[in-house]
């Protein structure tokens, strides 16, 4: 009995006892090697992934620390939305948002350690502050901005407006990234806001704002469709009397060009027999006299009214007559 523990169980308990000083590193996390509680080494899995040696266990132990992207959600925080002209308190207003971090390198994990420890500890340590600082941004901000009925630009822009304010990335005072970071450890890559919800007690009041930013819109629309109509309209009319200005133009022109074809035929045509065009023309003026006039004209056989019709010129030649 005595030689089976010594061959065979005591080579196998210290084989065993042996492989505790071997230990790998996986490309996604930090290897916190410490000896009797005192940190020794740090591996970064980017760098120094792989296997390797280290003082057997109880001496040397290793805590394995997530390098990745990890997540978790605030709890609902409300707060009162604030109107800073008026400076008086509006109404309350719940936010839900979430939280991505990690540790950026080994210098921070040393730090995460000896200050947070776990992930679950981190989630404990940045859910008050973050939701404190939530809380304190919005309680400063009008409720109009927050509930404005917009296009999806304007939500997106407004959301990254709190988000850069929450981070401190606006130049504020409080750059809450890089207290975190330097305190724990824990670089906060990103907090987004996934939400904003309004308690029972003030959701009428807040149907009864975006009606009214509805209606305003709508006044705007119906304001603008006018404006465009008439401004159709207008052009319209202008495009009219355009038309009808060239229109009355040529049609001037027209006349004008037509009368000069008149006048040149007429002349022709008075050219050949001017005792004949003379005779016409008195016609036309006896018969304009003796038509729009109802008295009775006692004239002489020798009148010269007497003589053009009794005695009418005789064509000439040059009129073509035999």
């Amino acid at each position: 009995m005595k030689r089976f523990f010594l061959y065979v169980v005591l080579p196998v308990v210290l084989l065993l006892w042996a492989r505790t000083a071997f230990y790998a590193v996986d490309y996604a996390e930090f290897a916190y090697v410490t000896r009797f509680g005192e940190p020794v080494a740090t591996h970064d899995g980017t760098t120094d992934a792989g296997l390797h040696l280290k003082a057997p266990w109880p001496v040397d132990a290793v805590l394995r620390i997530d390098r990745r992207l990890q997540a978790f959600d605030l709890p609902a925080v409300e707060s009162l939305t604030r109107d800073p002209t008026q400076k008086t308190v509006d109404k309350t207003l719940a936010v839900d948002a979430f939280v991505t971090w990690r540790i950026p390198d080994a210098a921070a994990a040393d730090r995460f350690v000896r200050t947070v420890g776990t992930p679950e500890q981190a989630r404990r340590v940045l859910g008050p502050r973050i939701s404190g600082r939530l809380a304190s941004i919005i309680s400063t901000m009008p409720l109009d901005d927050l509930i404005a009925v917009a296009d999806e630009k304007a939500i997106d822009a407004r959301s990254e407006k709190l988000r850069r304010q929450l981070l401190g990335e606006d130049g504020g005072t409080e750059a809450i990234r890089e207290k975190v970071r330097s305190e724990y450890g824990i670089e906060i890559v990103d907090l987004r806001l996934r939400r904003f919800s309004y308690p029972e007690a003030v959701r009428a009041s807040i149907a009864d704002r975006i009606r009214s930013e509805r209606a305003r819109k709508v006044a705007d629309y119906e304001s603008e469709g006018r404006q465009r109509a008439s401004d159709i309209l207008s052009a319209a009319e202008k495009e009219a009397r355009t038309v009808e200005a060239d229109a009355k133009a040529k049609k001037q022109l027209v006349e004008g060009q037509a009368d000069v074809e008149a006048d040149k035929i007429r002349n022709d045509a008075h050219a050949q027999d001017r005792e004949f065009y003379a005779f016409l023309q008195k016609l036309k003026a006896y018969q304009l006299l003796l038509s729009d006039t109802r008295d009775v004209l006692l004239l002489s056989t020798r009148h010269p009214l007497f003589d053009l019709l009794l005695s009418p010129p005789k064509p000439t030649e040059a009129s073509g007559g035999r």
